[in-house]
């Protein structure tokens, strides 16, 4: 099986990684990837946001299965094209991908269907979101959520009333995130801890694949802004059986139900953030696709084809069950450019790669890589790497994977030291 894997990021390098090493599977092909990539999959430079590009070549190609990492090419309909052309791919239609693209339209779909979430208001314009606020109607806390996509960084948690409507401002009126905030999403404040829970599907079923815990805050303490997620560790030990069977019953099964009775039958990666409140688990939001950086620790302990899953969500012939997983925990730890998530700093060569590979248990995903002009690897962006490691016990993971993120060096390299720390 030739497989074709879209983006460019630390999750696709773990996809394109573990693929490579299957059985059964003859080549990796990924668009447009990136410099760790390019070492276990072939690379062709190809936008991820053009649908017809990525289309034509899939045909070019002759690939039999292709796999969609990131948010954008969801959103803008590369599985719509490649059903109508008659090509397996795995991942959500367009409409489908709006649980992840529209929180908007999440939250009211939760609605519809009885899914459990916090209170929310929409709001289309600025004024209306000021009225809300001083309704107190939602409380304080208060999250402020920009609509669209805003890669990880369109949720304010507002303190006082002062704060959200600064937020508000900012999001609709300063602009700060374009277009994905014509409207925004004001919610109630949730208290719990927060887990990921991921589920692959395929329009009628669901496979559970996982979960892990997320580290978003920049610094450590969950202190700072919020940025695309800062390391993860899988399994997540608050996902008792009991809470397992709670998620699957209360929120995944009603959601695919509601799609497919909406006529957007959900296939691929369902990501259901939640937060384990006092009254139950509660969605904190969704994602259409894998998420980064937990695919990088959930899908080496994979105990099982990945190849063989994803052919079966393509074809709708998914086995009802959980997916099997290794008992040993992985704990990763990202490795960021100096100024992120405000700005990044690229063309920084780093050094201690290899190093930090041969130490026994680690591997390192790339994310923001690209080759030096003199044949090293220098950043290209802002969450640079993922240094994975597994453990017998998470205490065990956690001091092997620091171990090979102090192996590696660049200028302005910042990383949080306290991922998985919870797991203890």
């Amino acid at each position: 099986m030739k497989i074709l894997v879209i983006g460019s990021g630390a999750r696709e390098h773990a996809i394109s990684a573990r693929l490579a090493v299957e059985s059964g599977v003859s080549e990796v092909v990924c668009a447009p990837g990136n410099a760790g990539i390019g070492a276990v999959a072939r690379l062709v430079p190809v936008d991820p946001g053009d649908p017809k590009a990525l289309l034509d070549l899939a045909r070019r190609e002759a690939v039999d299965l292709t796999v969609v990492g990131p948010e954008l090419p969801l959103s803008r309909g590369v599985v719509d094209r490649f059903r109508e052309a008659g090509l397996a791919i795995v991942g959500p239609t367009q409409a489908a991908a709006a649980l992840e693209s529209s929180k908007a339209f999440a939250k009211a779909f939760m609605a519809r269907h009885g899914v459990p979430t916090a209170g929310f208001a929409l709001c289309t314009s600025a004024q209306q979101a000021l009225d809300e606020i001083a309704s107190g109607r939602l409380g304080l806390p208060l999250v402020v959520k920009a609509d669209g996509l805003a890669a990880g960084k369109g949720v304010i948690i507002a303190e006082t009333r002062a704060e959200a409507e600064g937020a508000v401002r900012d999001v609709m009126e300063t602009r700060r995130f374009g277009d994905a905030g014509n409207t925004v999403v004001l919610e109630e404040f949730m208290t719990g801890q927060e887990a990921s829970y991921f589920v692959l599907c395929d329009g009628a079923h669901a496979m559970p694949l996982g979960t892990a815990q997320d580290h978003k805050r920049i610094f450590d303490d969950d202190k700072g802004p919020n940025t695309g997620g800062m390391g993860a560790f899988s399994p997540s030990p608050l996902i008792t059986a009991d809470m397992d069977a709670r998620v699957l019953r209360d929120i995944v099964r009603p959601v695919l139900a509601g799609m497919a009775a909406e006529g957007h039958p959900f296939n691929g990666f369902l990501y259901v953030g939640l937060m384990l409140t006092p009254a139950g688990p509660k969605v904190v939001e969704f994602n259409a696709r894998f998420g980064d950086p937990e695919a990088q620790v959930v899908l080496p302990r994979l105990d099982e084809s990945f190849a063989a899953l994803l052919a079966a969500a393509a074809a709708g012939t998914l086995p009802e069950r959980a997916a099997r997983f290794s008992s040993e925990p992985r704990v990763g730890v990202v490795l960021a450019s100096k100024g992120y998530p405000e700005s990044a700093e690229s063309g920084v060569p780093i050094s201690g790669l290899d190093e930090a590979a041969r130490i026994p248990g680690a591997e390192v995903f790339h994310a923001a890589t690209a080759e030096a002009s003199d044949g090293g690897i220098a950043t290209a962006g802002g969450r640079v790497l993922t240094v994975v490691a597994r453990g017998a016990t998470f205490a065990e993971a956690i001091a092997t994977a620091y171990r090979a993120v102090h192996a590696i060096r660049f200028d302005g390299m910042q990383y949080r030291t306290d991922i998985g720390r919870r797991a203890l």
